[in-house]
């Protein structure tokens, strides 16, 4: 409770501390969550995912220059895959971030996957909302780049951005099943290269043959479908389809950087979901999503503290010598715990 009061203070040290309390899963952290979540809702987050190279840590850097020229405070989490051997994770992001030192306006963490196959640490969430509630307008956070396993971005942002390159692909690649789905924005970096013609001719073909145009009273958002009541609403019978947007993320000039039209498409985007009253519907369904996730983990957990070492072992030997099927097993488990 004292780190959570000290971060409603404004102090960056006790929220570096609270941090590295809820990423090591360290006793008080979830009261510390408890304490600040009615201070939550008030930033704007906005996931960056795609393929690893495509350049997704240079262009959090431009986008979070562009924010603070617009005297906004940015959060950034960057997450890095854990090695599934050693267990470590490089935590590197923030060197691609030099140039966003010293600014009291942004605070950078780097956050490990820890596992988690979808792209985000399980903590990842608990941060996002430690960093709300410590007042940061915008929250970036850029995921580890795993592909098409990284789709639980768009369980946690409200704005989620999917960036592309030239020559890391063919078209069929950047379309595959839950990558391009998500996709609020479609970024295609490193434009000057060759093939940014093509990259970007091909996600827009993709786009237009998924375009739900023809379903009456129906909004698509993360690629599902939510169902609007009729009102007198101008935007009801409209559809948000993600705008392609070219960028050189290292570039200096924000109008060749691609930059500006970024921040813009962003803020349509949000005001988009405003004025379709999407909000409400949205939030809930994240809530849902997270509910069942922290279920699924907490029994997990406690499955793996009441089952002993000697019964999985005899459970392993058992289907080893193919007495028993591994479903059969998880039932037995399940009917001794009593779980």
């Amino acid at each position: 409770m004292l780190l959570a009061d000290e971060v409603l203070k404004g102090s960056r040290r006790a929220l570096a501390r609270l941090l590295t309390v809820i990423e090591n899963g360290s006793q008080g952290a979830d009261e510390a969550v408890a304490a600040l979540f009615s201070h939550t809702g008030q930033a704007w987050m906005i996931g960056i995912t795609g393929a690893p190279g495509t350049g997704k840590s240079s262009l959090v850097n431009t986008l979070a220059k562009a924010y603070r020229e617009q005297a906004k405070t940015v959060a950034i989490i960057a997450v890095d895959p854990t090695s599934p051997f050693s267990g470590g994770a490089i935590l590197g992001d923030r060197i691609r971030m030099r140039d966003l030192s010293g600014d009291k306006g942004v605070f950078i963490r780097s956050m490990a996957t820890r596992g988690s196959l979808g792209g985000l640490a399980r903590a990842t969430r608990d941060a996002m909302r430690v960093l709300d509630a410590a007042g940061f307008n915008v929250i970036l956070v850029e995921t580890v780049g795993a592909g098409q396993s990284e789709v639980d971005i768009v369980r946690a942002a409200q704005t989620t951005i999917v960036v592309e390159a030239p020559g890391m692909g063919d078209d069929v690649q950047a379309i595959k099943a839950g990558i391009l789905e998500i996709a609020d924005i479609l970024v295609v970096n490193k434009a000057d290269r060759p093939g940014a013609d093509n990259t970007v001719r091909g996600l827009r073909a993709m786009l237009e043959l998924g375009h739900p145009a023809a379903k009456s009273h129906m909004i698509s958002h993360h690629g599902q479908l939510i169902r609007l009541e009729k009102t007198t609403n101008p935007h009801e019978n409209t559809f948000w389809i993600p705008p392609v947007i070219r960028t050189v993320a290292t570039s200096e000039d924000t109008t060749v950087s691609g930059v500006q039209a970024l921040i813009e498409a962003i803020a349509d985007h949000r005001r988009y979901i405003a004025e379709n009253g999407l909000n409400t519907e949205l939030e809930r369904q994240r809530i849902e999503i997270e509910l069942y996730e922290r279920l699924q983990s907490a029994l997990m957990m406690r499955l793996q503290a009441e089952v002993t070492t000697s019964v999985l072992t005899d459970m392993i030997e058992r289907i080893q010598a193919r007495q028993i099927d591994p479903q059969h097993a998880v039932h037995l488990i399940l009917e001794t715990q009593k779980v």
